[in-house]
């Protein structure tokens, strides 16, 4: 006959403690793993802070090489008009429009950009490319949605750097504070954020009661444009796949429900004198 031995007294002691201790240790692990969760790291280093200031100082020092090097549109008709626009996309987003800051540069380059500081910039020739309002409208929500997305800095950061960043703000090298400026007007976002502005900007564009076909057509129209502007298309040479673009915006707008009828912001008649004046 076989007799099962019982485990003694001391040996179940020691099996209690090391699972007890096992047990403590993972307790703790999720304790310390939740609280770590729950601090935010970019205030206890000051970096949101920092990285506020140094947005709000190169968009001044970017700006200003545009602005010593090109010629701002100062006619209060064509500045009322596109403000009006801008004015509508915020409102119906709830967008504080007292902080962005928008520019208009008499520039034949069909091209648009936006810059850090909340600032858009708008070259004369990409107005004149839009066929109407809504084509407008739709590429200030692209550029709005860049700067609400934080693009921009996320685009500086990853191309220069936060040092390099900082360091232009505070006597640093003029050429790379050029060299930056130029990146942002001249190259596109990545992929990613391109799509991610694109979609932005149709949500932006139907919560403001504006048609958003519009803006794909935009994008398709001048990806095969045959008049004379082509040779000026850099918002298209800076934002590539626009056919694929214009694919994906559409499908994304027949999506949404649109509660109410789009509406026009401005009258036919006031599209049409600025588009004069513009020529």
């Amino acid at each position: 006959m076989v007799v099962l031995r019982q485990p003694d007294k001391y040996y179940m002691q020691t099996m209690k403690k090391t699972i007890l201790q096992g047990l403590t240790v993972i307790a703790l692990f999720f304790a310390i793993w939740f609280l770590l969760q729950q601090v935010n790291w970019m205030n206890v280093f000051k970096v949101e802070r920092i990285t506020e200031k140094t947005e709000q100082k190169l968009g001044d020092l970017f700006w200003e090489i545009f602005k010593k090097t090109e010629k701002e549109v100062a006619n209060q008709f064509v500045v009322g008009v596109i403000d009006s626009l801008l004015t509508t996309i915020c409102v119906g987003n709830d967008i504080d429009r007292s902080q962005i800051k928008i520019h208009i540069l008499n520039r034949k380059e069909v091209n648009a950009f936006a810059l850090p500081n909340k600032r858009i910039v708008i070259y004369s020739g990409l107005i004149l490319a839009a066929e109407n309002q809504e084509e407008l409208s739709g590429v200030i929500s692209h550029e709005l949605a860049h700067i609400e997305l934080q693009h921009v800095m996320k685009k500086l950061v990853k191309e220069f750097g936060l040092s390099v960043l900082i360091s232009m703000t505070t006597g640093g090298s003029a050429d790379a504070i050029r060299e930056a400026a130029r990146l942002l007007s001249s190259t596109a976002f990545d992929r990613g954020l391109e799509r991610e502005a694109d979609l932005k900007a149709v949500d932006y564009l139907v919560n403001a009661k504006i048609a958003p076909e519009p803006f794909a057509n935009f994008l398709n129209n001048l990806s095969v444009s045959e008049n004379e502007l082509l040779k000026y298309l850099s918002w298209i040479s800076t934002h590539p796949e626009s056919k694929e673009r214009a694919r994906y915006i559409i499908e994304y707008a027949e999506s949404l429900y649109m509660p109410n009828r789009a509406e026009q912001v401005i009258s036919t008649a006031t599209w049409e004198k600025l588009k004069e004046l513009l020529k």
